[in-house]
């Protein structure tokens, strides 16, 4: 249940991550002819495009539009799209395009697909379906100091799942009790067995090892100071 726990956990941050990538951008900026296509906007795939932004929360506008201010004074703050032709003989396959102003690629797509006959019912029904990826039709406008915040909450969490995973201890047998090591492995601690069930003697600390509920802690002193360390270990 762990496993599943910690890989499910990953892929979320993972698909966090993923949705910041666009999220910080409020603009996007759609280029007017594709590279796959012979004229502006043929097929209207370059306007269906634009209204399919403006359905998930873009403010989008074509490369051939007055675009307001906010870009015309400050081109990084729009993301520029584009569609990406990727088709096979039978089966017609697009993908979004999202560059930032240095023509960096911040998002693609997975790829939308039409089996459509027509050119142009195929075209824009694989555009369509491109606004089915996850990371495109949850786009949420989030102003970056927010996004910061949120990363840095994820960091945590990292940390936490890895601070929780070393915490696992495998015990060893000895003649006198258990050496517990962890996955590199080295031994952290040697325990000697007491007359009292799930209760040891830390070998070489002035200290014990228990159980509580499906925990152990192990108690000592280090330079006069009580440390309680928490460890999950498997006999």
């Amino acid at each position: 249940m762990k496993k599943i726990f910690f890989l499910a956990l990953f892929i979320s941050c993972f698909a966090i991550y993923g949705q910041h990538k666009i999220n910080n951008y409020k603009y996007v900026v759609v280029d007017t002819k594709y590279d796959f296509l012979k004229s502006p906007d043929q097929y209207q795939t370059s306007s269906l495009t634009k209204f399919l932004f403006n359905k998930v929360g873009f403010t989008s506008f074509l490369n051939t539009e007055q675009l307001p201010t906010a870009i015309t004074t400050d081109r990084c703050a729009s993301l520029y799209a584009s569609v990406v032709n990727s088709s096979s003989m039978l089966t017609t396959k697009l993908s979004l395009l999202l560059k930032d102003c240095n023509n960096v690629v911040v998002y693609k797509s997975s790829i939308g697909k039409s089996k459509e006959k027509i050119y142009k019912k195929s075209y824009q029904e694989a555009i369509r379906n491109t606004f089915k990826d996850p990371v495109v039709k949850n786009y949420t406008y989030t102003p970056k100091e927010e996004i910061r915040t949120t990363a840095n909450k994820i960091k945590t969490t990292e940390k936490e799942v890895a601070k929780e995973k070393k915490n696992i201890l495998y015990a060893q047998a000895t003649d006198t009790g258990y050496q517990l090591v962890d996955n590199t492995p080295k031994v952290i601690f040697k325990i000697l067995k007491t007359n009292q069930e799930n209760r040891f003697i830390i070998e070489g600390k002035n200290g014990i090892l228990f159980k509580k509920g499906n925990r152990w802690f192990a108690e000592f002193y280090q330079n006069k100071i009580l440390i309680q360390e928490e460890y999950q270990i498997r006999f």
